[in-house]
């Protein structure tokens, strides 16, 4: 049985970008292109891997287990 090598989505990443459509789809993409497709993941140990800074107003760090915020 093989291993994809793919881990969780890595919303901390200043690479990770979400948003909302009109149609309340959520779509999520890597800015550098470096992720998994199919579901959605970030590759395990990713070298473009750089920690966000939560200074711009308007951001909001979410909890690992709660991506609601609340």
């Amino acid at each position: 049985m093989g291993h994809n090598g793919a881990v969780g989505v890595r919303r901390d990443c200043r690479h990770y970008s979400t948003r909302t459509t009109a149609g309340n789809e959520v779509v999520q993409r890597c800015r550098v292109d470096a992720n998994e497709e199919m579901p959605f993941a970030c590759p395990e140990g990713c070298l473009f891997f750089e920690s966000r800074s939560i200074t711009d107003a308007g951001w909001e760090r979410f909890d690992d287990g709660d991506p609601a915020g609340g």
